[in-house]
This record gives structure tokens, sequence and C-alpha cells, in this order.
């Protein structure tokens, strides 16, 4: 067995270099020199921990497909928990330095204050944070960022990202789709109530807003993957930012359509904001967009003369169908973010 020395470069340019041996994964490794990098399920699932390696020999070990970008694998794509060095290796990160943490990810109690449903088969949970060691309530974390939801004692633990913004009161707001037969859906489905504690792990990821100067920003959701959205908008109308604004939303049904008080509202607080509604396969009374987001974002984009900055959040069939979309009508790939959903 063999070290080698990895270096990561992080979008902003900061670099960080820890050793790895041939046998462990270099999110492993990172992690014993303390650094955490964003990633949710560490088994090659989600797609969460995607860089590139731009310089070294590596083995790529087996994963999901769907969690590498179409093609990105044979360019140099690789999944940090998956990859295990044969030389020194350099990579470069998708995210800011601010998105990593050097030492340990936070755990922390806090006590559910309501679940209630807010569409078919998707639920609204707010969680209100214990005091943490110095006697804070803040929750302290950036639009678009996730944490991970654990049952004490039950060995059930599920990332979400969060739908609110930070705020001094401790209090996190999700939208969960609740999956046929999930552990965590069912017990959420089945047992949980108003008073009872969660350990949430976090705040954790990468997926935000990037300072691009005033140019516009399109938001497109698949689902719950409205969560994150909501988060950095809800942000842009607290700061005032005055930037243009799109948010593609979509489902396969009317029936699963939800939060739209909620998009009402922030069309109040945030007056440039458009809010597109697009459903699959709507019933006869639908008056919105039909088809999927992907779809009115492509008709949008043929008519535009300044390039949006393109913030994705859905499963990886939307997320590869928009980035297609966006590259066909010449929008720059370092203008597209994405977050995939994919099963852990």
């Amino acid at each position: 067995m063999s070290t080698h020395t990895i270096e990561l470069t992080t979008r902003d340019g900061e670099q960080l270099r820890f050793d790895c041996d041939t046998e462990q994964s270099l999110l492993d490794a990172a992690a014993d020199a303390h650094i955490v990098l964003p990633s949710q399920c560490r088994q090659g699932s989600c797609g969460a921990c995607y860089a590139d390696a731009t310089r070294g020999d590596y083995v790529l070990g087996e994963h999901n497909p769907a969690a590498l970008p179409a093609g990105e694998a044979e360019k140099g794509g690789i999944l940090l928990c998956r990859t295990f060095p044969l030389s020194d290796l350099s990579v470069a990160l998708p995210f800011d330095h601010d998105r990593i943490l050097l030492g340990e990810i936070r755990r922390r109690n806090a006590a559910i204050v309501i679940i209630d449903s807010v569409g078919e088969n998707t639920v609204r949970l707010e969680l209100s944070l214990e005091p943490d060691e110095d006697g804070g309530n803040a929750a302290e974390f950036e639009p678009g960022q996730f944490v991970e939801l654990e049952v004490p004692e039950q060995g059930i633990r599920r990332a979400y990202s969060l739908a609110n913004t930070g705020n001094w009161e401790g209090r996190l707001e999700f939208l969960i789709r609740l999956q046929p037969g999930g552990l965590f859906s069912t017990w959420l489905r089945e047992q949980a109530q108003a008073g009872q504690t969660l350990l949430v792990h976090g705040p954790q990821g990468a997926f935000g807003l990037c300072e691009n100067g005033l140019r516009p920003r399109w938001f497109v959701a698949g689902g719950t993957g409205l969560a994150p959205m909501l988060s950095m908008l809800r942000r842009m109308a607290e700061f005032q930012e005055p930037h243009p604004a799109r948010l593609y939303f979509g489902v396969n049904r009317t029936e699963e359509l939800f939060c739209l008080t909620e998009l009402e509202a922030l069309k109040a607080e945030l007056p440039q904001l458009q809010v597109i509604l697009c459903v699959w396969k709507p019933n006869q009374d639908w008056q919105g967009f039909c088809g999927t987001p992907v779809d009115a974002l492509a008709r949008d984009l043929a008519d535009l003369q300044v390039q949006p900055d393109i913030y994705l959040c859905g499963p990886p069939a939307l997320i590869d169908a928009a980035e297609a979309a966006a590259r066909s009508q010449g929008v720059p790939i370092e203008q597209v973010y994405s977050e995939r959903f994919l099963p852990a």
C-alpha cells in the first residue's frame, strides 16, 4: 500500500492538500485530515461529491451511473467517495472554499414543531433547534444547503434540503416527498408527531447562490427540488437583491402542486420574480404551462438576449435535460449549477 498527495483546488482558487492511501477514498482521507467535503450518501449513489480530476491516475469504484452527469466520467468527472488514487492527484472542486468544513460536522437536537400535508404525498416539516453548547438557538446555514435528519435509536437517517433561510430562532423547514416503502417516509407518515426529537447533522452541501453581478437568475425545480430554490429566493427577498428572477416549478400531475400560497407571498416580496408552474399531465381545468419545467425553460431560453445563471434541482433526468437545453442555447456551463435528487 502506498500513499499519495492529493491537491484540491476550489472554484475560488483556494488549495488544500492531504495524503491518501491507495485503498482509501478521497472523501475518507480528507475527513481523516479534518477536511469535510460536501457529500451525502458516501456510497456512490447520490452524486453530491462530484468533482473533476485534472491530473494523475485513479480508480473510480462502483457507483450509480446516474450520479455522474452524462459523459463526465470519460472527461475526468469523479465521485470523491468512490475515487482511489494510483498516483499524486489534482482535483478541481465545483464549489468555493467556504463550503468546506474544517473540523467535524455539527450535530444538534431539534424538536418537531409542525408536520402537515402540503400536496399529494408531500409534507412540510418544521423543526426547532435546541440550544447549542453556548446556549444559542441560531440556525446558521447558506441557502441551498441540506442537513441529515436522524431518528434517534432507530438507525434512520436521510438528507433533506432546507426551504427557509438562516435565522436566530433555530427554525428549520423542509419539504419532503413521502416515498412508498421508504424508512424515513414511513416514520413520518405513521409515527412522527409534534414534540418528538430528531438529531440534525449539518448544515452541509455546496449547492447555492453564486455572485455573478446582476445577471438574471433562473431556477428550475422538479417536485421537492423546490425546497432549496425557496431558500435561495427567500434570501434574495430578505436582501432585496435586484436580479431578474424566474422559477420554473414542475410536477407530474396537478394534484402534486404545493406551496402555491408561499410562492404568491414570495412574489409580493420579490416583485421581479416570475413563477412558471408546469404540469406534465394536467387535468382538464389546468390553465398553466402544460409540459415539464425543462420544456418551459427551453422555450424561454430561445428568446433571450442575456444568458441567465441557471440553478437546477430535481431527479437526474430533469437535470440532464435542462443542462442539454442550456447548452443548445449557448449558456456557458459555468453558469449552470445543479443538485441531483437520487436515492441513497
